[in-house]
């Protein structure tokens, strides 16, 4: 599966983005869903993820703040952003993790198997 993230962008503190995750060539309902950021000098981390069964996890950071969402008749993956902080400033990647429906999302990027171009998200204060 191909994938490509948009949607990024500056924005100021406390607003709003809605990042988007296109797939081609194979069909998103095989996978379960995640999105990752990496700020320079910084790790790739875990920001969200969506099971096939549309469960979904958050890391604590961005928990009350994020939603990760999927709409597979359109082979698309979002993720609304709110209440935006300079700490979420970073390179978003989306990623497709093959699983059968009932296992639960997974948090590390080593277990990812396809990932997309970044967008980048920068938030000013």
């Amino acid at each position: 599966v191909q994938l490509q993230a948009s949607g990024g962008g500056l924005v100021q503190a406390g607003g709003s983005l809605r990042l988007s995750c296109a797939a081609s060539r194979r069909a998103l309902n095989q996978y379960h869903m995640g999105w990752f950021r990496q700020a320079p000098g910084q790790d790739r981390e875990f920001v969200a993820a969506i099971t096939r069964s549309y469960n979904a996890v958050y890391a604590d950071s961005v928990k009350g703040r994020f939603t990760i969402s999927r709409d597979n008749m359109k082979n698309m993956v979002y993720l609304q952003m709110d209440s935006l902080e300079p700490e979420d400033t970073a390179v978003y990647y989306c990623a497709a993790d093959r699983q059968i429906v009932t296992a639960p999302a997974r948090t590390k990027a080593i277990n990812y198997d396809y990932w997309g171009r970044g967008t980048q998200v920068t938030v000013s204060s």
